[in-house]
């Protein structure tokens, strides 16, 4: 209870600033689930890029839906993000903000404070994307999952290595295999 009252006061005090930060709990049956011997720690794979494909996005465009449509353009359904670069009008993340299940996620949007785009890495899972990104604002640097809105200042250009359809990433960024 601490924390949800330290967490909506932190969220006035920032409104101020037209900063919104949102806590969002999704409990699932499978949160109580305990690691499973049959799950690795860690687990590896070989997979090799069929081609690479540098995408560029324009000012205003929202970074998201604009990667979004290009991967549906090009086809892409399984791919690495390697490295981006631009800037951006205003962002629009969200980060983990506890160590325990269920998991919880604040979403972090500020309308009116343009970043550095420094990096961006990740995944495109079956055609979805999981891109994390670093951004800096002069004062610091921050991150976070990618979420709509983040509008592009200047330019964006974001990376991809693109393997083949075959590469099962299916349970690469599923939180219940354990």
């Amino acid at each position: 209870m601490q924390r949800l009252i330290a967490i909506m006061l932190f969220t006035v005090a920032v409104a101020a600033g037209q900063i919104t930060q949102t806590v969002i709990t999704k409990p699932t049956p499978l949160d109580s689930k305990s690691n499973s011997d049959d799950v690795p720690d860690g687990y590896a794979f070989d997979a090799k890029f069929e081609r690479m494909v540098i995408m560029r996005f324009k000012y205003k465009a929202d970074l998201l839906g604009s990667m979004e449509k290009v991967i549906k353009q090009e086809g892409i359904k399984n791919a690495v993000i390697l490295s981006a670069a631009g800037s951006v009008r205003n962002y629009h993340i969200h980060s983990v903000s506890n160590r325990d299940f269920p998991s919880e996620n604040i979403f972090t949007k500020d309308p009116s404070d343009p970043a550095d785009l420094v990096s961006m890495n990740g995944y495109i899972i079956n055609g979805r994307i999981h891109a994390h990104m670093t951004l800096t604002n002069g004062k610091h640097a921050f991150g976070g999952h990618l979420e709509p809105d983040t509008n592009v200042f200047t330019f964006a250009i974001v990376t991809l290595g693109v393997l083949s359809d075959g590469v099962d990433l299916g349970k690469i960024d599923d939180k219940t295999y354990r």
